[in-house]
């Protein structure tokens, strides 16, 4: 359909009140943002009419809850920034303890197992000074034993400690002169068991049943 109303270029704006048009709308904006954004968004005023307005105030309660917001965040990094280093350091500590402990622990001098039938008895002793301590540890598989935990030597004798149906013991054992220091097992069982005997400490020599 034929447009009977179409606009001449005469009635077009001219490129002088396009520019007018513009620069007034450049304006408006420069002074909407001077006097209600700047003081209403970032508290800056520097009218005086956000004041006046009331804009400042609301300007002033948005940066407070920026600032706030910005500190929790900062907070919150260096807290677990915290807490990882402490994880961190307690890991190592406990690596550094468990390494220095499993070092420190002194391993066993000798190890000796043997087999009783029943009836059978057997003896194993340590050669040690008056004084002398060695740390003992012994089971039983199978069943229990009788024990007698004893010395000899130079002429003296002495019983530290017996049992009877014992399953196993451990302590420390302290010479009480210089001689032979140990342990005699007898099988009274109605089946074979199996003694296993672990020492260490101030003992020259560990005596064993030829």
């Amino acid at each position: 359909m034929h447009n009977a109303n179409k606009p001449t270029l005469d009635d077009l704006p001219s490129s002088a009140q396009l520019l007018k048009s513009t620069g007034l709308a450049a304006v408006a904006a420069a002074a909407i943002l001077v006097t209600i954004v700047l003081p209403s968004e970032y508290d800056i005023d520097p009218t005086g009419i956000g004041g006046v307005l009331g804009l400042s105030e609301m300007g002033d309660i948005k940066t407070q809850l920026a600032e706030e917001a910005e500190a929790d965040r900062l907070m919150e990094l260096e807290s677990s920034e915290a807490e990882t280093q402490s994880s961190l350091g307690d890991a190592i500590f406990g690596l550094f303890v468990g390494s220095a402990s499993a070092q420190t622990v002194e391993a066993w001098t000798d190890e000796y197992s043997v087999t009783l039938a029943p009836g059978d008895g057997i003896e194993v002793k340590l050669v040690m000074e008056a004084g002398a301590e060695a740390e003992y540890q012994w089971t039983v598989d199978g069943g229990v034993v009788n024990f007698d935990l004893h010395g000899d030597g130079g002429g003296e004798n002495i019983s530290y400690e017996k049992g009877r149906a014992v399953p196993g013991d451990e302590g420390v054992l302290t010479a009480a002169f210089a001689g032979n220091h140990g342990w005699f097992w007898r099988n009274r069982d109605s089946q074979d068991v199996t003694v296993s005997l672990l020492v260490r400490g101030a003992y020259s020599e560990m005596k064993l049943p030829e």
